[in-house]
């Protein structure tokens, strides 16, 4: 052997000897390993650091060290960056971090829980997720498939598997992002290694997860193709279901001023609810939408709500506070940019120390957290203030525990096909009472009170991640409850725009057939023009007295036969409407049918719908 072609500059004679010395004492299976080795361990060496303590575990200390990216083999890790997502948010961080490490050269998956398959688990090398708490503790509904997997007993183990959770929740909850909280313990059960610790971040979780991806990041170190940007696998780019960067340029952060034209009450005269009809341009904005999107509407707060807070607090409008790196006044900041209504730990434990209670600093401790919840449900900010007053705060004081106004999503119940231009919505206005006061709901009663002809309010599309029409020719079979009917009517104006010949079935339940058959002019007119073949309604409160209240499960479970004809027939299921009820009473409903009319039982029925699910032929927006 030549040493002069083979040893290069930086090796010595003396040196090119020690290595020839050492290969030829090898044989192929370790001298495989040998490249591998030093491959994995070059990163980490510092001038005159021998190899083995470069590639010792004790080297450094172990929260300041980096995590190598290489494997002994001297590939890189592949890293599969998951979500799990009912509104999108968790979708976007987790793109934004796929990225991210894409351009510092890692070889990156990006999945959604929803499409993630089992035996990909196994497979997996770092484990990097997202993960959003839907309600109170569940897991968003298009990952529950993923988290059953996970928290079974098929689960494989993960010992050689390194993962990070960053968990996205509501701390009004007594259950604040505990679907990140169950992510982490049982990766850590089955054997993986936590690279950071988890952490869990409220409604405004930007700047937390910024911080969390810049800490992985630094974590992980440079990567073997440091400097190479690599290509994110997987749904990066969006065109069907999965997350989708925000059409057109505006998002929740740069919103649409859009120009209301219409605005009309759709129950009739005694209803016990008011809901209405809203229709936005979107002219000159570059917004698109398809249906089973949602709009984001950016909400302002009640006028007299604010002005009872300010004097409640006896701090004076014009106040002048920071906020974002901006000077401007309490009255505007209370008016369009903080939440002023749910009560959240944060500002518990700061009326806590202004108003010096002792209940509510016990309130405030981890342990009571149940307590803590339903003290939280119970009363708005403004009954805290009145409760335990607290007389000459200081403004800035009184907005530090404030969390931002955060937008409202309504399903979109138009289509751009059929009304370019345009979009519409089916808003419920949101009134109760509490402390023998009329209260409402801030952005519903906001459009109900000043969302005239001419007026404007903030919005922006929110793209669908689970809720798509399938092909013109597949079968649709949707049911909702109340203003779960809105999408539906997107998807039909869509079918009718496009001449699509698939067979479509409605389940629409409401109260009362007289006074709240939402849209029902428009149905009875798709009925007769055969865009719709069928129709099925419940009015639950139209029922004889004492008779038992129909809704939309029982109208599927007297349609049953047919039901599942439709299914096995490739049809797509919708459901739309209430999570608490509707929805669970629906999915039990369409179990008991696959039972009674597919000769399956009970297990079977629910893996059949778990099936459809994968496929997502059973798609479901509730709230």
């Amino acid at each position: 052997m030549n040493p002069s072609k083979f040893q290069g500059p930086a090796l010595s004679d003396a040196q090119w000897a020690q290595v020839q010395a050492l290969t030829d004492a090898l044989d192929g299976e370790q001298l495989s390993w040998l490249s591998g080795f030093l491959a994995g361990v070059v990163h980490g060496r510092k001038p005159g650091q021998g190899l083995l303590a470069a590639a010792s575990p004790v080297a450094a200390h172990p929260a300041a060290a980096a995590v190598p990216a290489a494997s002994a083999s001297g590939q890189s890790r592949r890293m599969t960056v998951l979500f799990g997502t009912e509104t999108g948010n968790s979708a976007a961080v987790a793109r934004t971090l796929a990225e991210r490490l894409g351009e510092r050269g890692f070889d990156v998956q990006l999945a959604d829980m929803a499409d993630f398959k089992p035996k990909q688990l196994g497979e997996a090398q770092d484990l990097l997720i997202v993960a959003s708490t839907y309600g109170d503790g569940d897991p968003p509904q298009p990952a529950v498939s993923f988290f059953e997997f996970l928290e079974g007993r098929k689960a494989p183990r993960l010992e050689g598997s390194r993962y990070a959770v960053l968990a996205l929740g509501d701390s009004t909850y007594e259950q604040f992002c505990a679907a990140g909280r169950r992510l982490d313990e049982r990766l850590a059960g089955l054997g993986a290694e936590s690279l950071l610790p988890r952490v869990d971040c409220d409604v405004d979780y930007e700047d937390a997860a910024s911080n969390w991806i810049d800490a992985l990041l630094e974590k992980l170190g440079p990567d073997a193709d440091a400097g190479q940007a690599q290509p994110v696998s997987g749904p990066a780019q969006y065109d069907g279901p999965g997350p989708a960067a925000p059409a057109g340029s505006h998002d929740k952060r740069n919103p649409f001023r859009a120009r209301v034209l219409e605005n009309i009450v759709l129950t009739g005269r005694g209803s016990s609810k008011e809901v209405r009809h809203v229709e936005l341009s979107l002219e000159g904005s570059g917004l698109r939408h398809e249906p089973g999107d949602a709009l984001g509407l950016l909400p302002r707060n009640d006028p007299a709500l604010v002005q009872a807070l300010l004097d409640q607090a006896g701090v004076p409008r014009d106040a002048a506070v920071a906020l974002k790196g901006r000077d401007l006044a309490i009255g505007q900041a209370l008016t369009a940019e903080l939440d002023i209504v749910n009560v959240t730990p944060r500002f518990l434990e700061q009326w806590a120390r202004l108003a010096e209670s002792e209940q509510l600093k016990d309130l405030s401790q981890p342990a009571n957290a149940h307590e803590r919840a339903a003290f939280s449900h119970t009363h708005h900010i403004i009954d805290v203030m009145r409760k335990y007053p607290v007389k000459g705060v200081d403004a800035a004081a009184l907005i530090a525990a404030l969390r931002p106004l955060q937008p409202r999503l309504y399903s979109i119940a138009s289509s751009a096909a059929a009304l370019p231009g345009e979009v519409h919505l089916t808003i419920a206005k949101v009134d109760y009472e509490l402390f023998g006061e009329p209260r409402q709901g801030v952005m519903s009663g906001f459009v109900a009170g000043h969302g005239r002809p001419d007026a404007e309010i903030p919005v922006y599309v929110q793209p669908s991640l689970h809720f798509r029409l399938p092909a013109d020719d597949a079968p649709i079979l949707m049911i909702g409850a109340g203003t779960g009917v809105a999408p539906y009517r997107a998807f039909l104006q869509e079918r009718e725009a496009r001449g699509a010949a698939g067979r479509s079935w409605l389940f629409f339940g409401e109260r009362r057939f007289r006074t709240d058959f939402l849209y029902q002019t428009e149905w009875q007119g798709w009925l007769k023009d055969g865009v719709l073949d069928r129709m099925d309604v419940a009015f639950s409160r139209d029922a004889a007295h004492g008779a038992e209240k129909t809704y939309v499960w029982h109208r599927l479970q007297e349609r049953g036969y047919e039901v599942y004809d439709w299914l096995e027939q490739g049809a797509h299921v919708y459901v739309c409407g209430d999570a608490a009820q509707m929805a669970p009473d629906v999915h039990r409903t369409l179990a008991e049918i696959v039972v009674r009319h597919g000769g399956r039982d009970i297990d079977d029925a629910h893996a059949y719908l778990r099936d459809m699910q994968q496929a997502h032929r059973y798609q479901r927006d509730v709230y």
